[in-house]
């Protein structure tokens, strides 16, 4: 697996692009990190048990508050992009609660420019040759806007405190609630309370992969009620209690890791 950060003018809306080739069958859990993915799978794609599906070769993964079980069979050769909560539909130009809890094929969507650049990694000869073809197409695709960036300071705000109220950060965006709320489901893919759910397990997720084993302190350090909250809102997200999810895999936090 190859890990590649973008270039200095798309950093503050993609977190970084991993390539991946296997020529061995396996069967992987993943949890839901929080941030959309564009896919391009230049081999089999792969079948996700939970949805009964394989991945389109083109697909654009969505906001989601389940765990999955990927399974490849052996003939893999991905490339992904992985983005910002809040970033992804400015770029493809079409808001991220269209494909809630999904994977959607990006050939779905209608865009004629991303379907252009999906064939064109799919002729390219290598995966940096692909990333090459897929940064230049973003960079046109950069438009920032008010409501971006107001989003964008929530995101950070429920990053530090992930217990912070929805008016808190609908004062700090300087909108209503009502308006908060729609503008960060449609940049988001989900509402706020749901998406605060994500950033507490990942967060929690975090700390389980620095050491700690104080279930108490996690509970509380990462804004949930109580101990039995933990427990609960952890295994809706991973199928594991925070005790027995190390024992199964190693306990990994993209949302609050940089992999680059």
């Amino acid at each position: 697996m190859k890990i590649i950060l973008p270039r200095e003018e798309l950093r503050p809306y993609v977190r970084y692009y991993w390539m991946l080739e296997s020529d061995e069958p396996f069967s992987v859990l993943t949890f839901p990190i929080g941030c959309p993915q564009i896919i391009f799978h230049r081999k089999s794609p792969l079948y996700i048990l939970e949805l009964k599906s394989f991945q389109n070769t083109f697909t654009i993964s969505g906001q989601v508050n389940f765990p999955a079980h990927i399974q490849s069979d052996g003939n893999l050769d991905m490339i992904v992009a992985v983005f910002y909560p809040h970033t992804v539909g400015m770029f493809i130009g079409t808001p991220p609660s269209a494909f809630y809890n999904q994977e959607i094929s990006g050939y779905d969507i209608a865009n004629g420019q991303l379907n252009d650049v999906a064939a064109r990694i799919f002729d390219s000869t290598s995966g940096g040759e692909s990333v090459g073809i897929l940064e230049r197409w973003l960079l046109t695709r950069i438009n920032p806007n008010l409501n971006l960036r107001r989003i964008a300071s929530s995101i950070g705000e429920l990053m530090h405190t992930p217990s912070v109220s929805v008016n808190i950060l609908a004062d700090k965006a300087c909108l209503s609630r009502k308006q908060y709320e729609r503008v960060f489901r449609e940049q988001v893919g989900m509402n706020p309370k749901e998406y605060s759910r994500v950033v507490r397990f990942q967060k929690a997720m975090r700390m389980l992969q620095c050491g700690s084993r104080d279930y108490s302190y996690i509970a509380h350090h990462c804004g949930y009620a109580d101990q039995s909250h933990l427990i609960r809102d952890f295994k809706a997200m991973s199928g594991h209690t925070p005790k027995s999810l190390p024992d199964y895999c190693v306990p990994y936090s993209d949302l609050f890791t940089c992999p680059a």
